[in-house]
């Protein structure tokens, strides 16, 4: 089980509307998103069995610009940083708005994070920060939106995968440190660390992320975003889809 990994972040000069408030409540377009995403030519290695060496980086991307495109579109969501060494992922991800973290650190998926949550609060140091993983094609905004709205009465809060095993989703309010622990069973991770689990029904995009074939076809029974429904013709191609 994945242990916290605190951010440690120097302390911030900006400013913003949140800075000096000491309550946990974030207000529209306040919350800053922060969604990791390794280089695409190792990115969603499970999948690779059931859709083919080729087609898995290119899926890794659309999946990518799917979720930061509809989290954008959240009306709760100020920015969305994305903590990534990709050249080609991050101009793409720029282009809808994100803004690009060098994943400095190297040092895996949490250490991403709380990098990630330490660049945006290098500039917002109040400000409520939630952690969003990248594989989410299905998200709806609204729904998303029900889950930070959910969040910002705790501390630290966490939504559980598809699965029940894992998270998807893991926020900080004001003056909180994120302390991610994603990997393996880490809704029992986040549990552990103090994190309030939230326990809403109709937010299935914000926990069908996609790890195998299996998982794929789910998220598109939901119904992806633009970028990997484009890809839905070379699917069909792969055997079993």
């Amino acid at each position: 089980m994945a242990r916290p990994v605190q951010s440690r972040c120097p302390a911030g000069t900006g400013t913003d509307e949140t800075e000096g408030d000491a309550t946990n409540t974030a207000g529209p377009g306040h919350w800053s998103l922060v969604v990791p995403l390794k280089p695409l030519a190792r990115g969603k290695s499970r999948l690779g069995a059931a859709v083919g060496a080729a087609l898995r980086p290119r899926l890794a991307l659309a999946f990518a610009l799917d979720t930061v495109a509809a989290a954008l579109a959240c009306a709760a969501v100020r920015d969305v940083a994305v903590v990534t060494d990709d050249p080609l992922a991050g101009a793409e991800l720029a282009a809808l708005g994100a803004r690009i973290v060098a994943d400095r650190p190297g040092a895996g998926l949490n250490a991403a994070l709380a990098h990630g949550a330490c660049a945006v609060r290098a500039t917002r140091p109040r400000a409520p920060v939630a952690a969003l993983n990248a594989d989410l094609p299905a998200l709806r905004p609204a729904e998303l939106g029900r889950v930070l709205e959910a969040a910002s009465a705790f501390p630290r809060a966490f939504l559980a995968d598809a699965a029940g095993i894992g998270t998807t989703f893991l926020s900080a309010g004001p003056g909180t440190d994120l302390a991610p622990a994603f990997g393996g069973p880490s809704r029992r991770a986040h549990s552990a660390s103090g994190a309030a689990e939230i326990l809403l029904a109709g937010v299935d995009s914000v926990r069908r992320d996609v790890d195998t074939g299996a998982d794929l076809l789910a998220a598109l029974a939901l119904g992806t975003g633009p970028a990997t429904a484009a890809l839905r013709a070379d699917l069909d191609a792969v055997p079993g889809h």
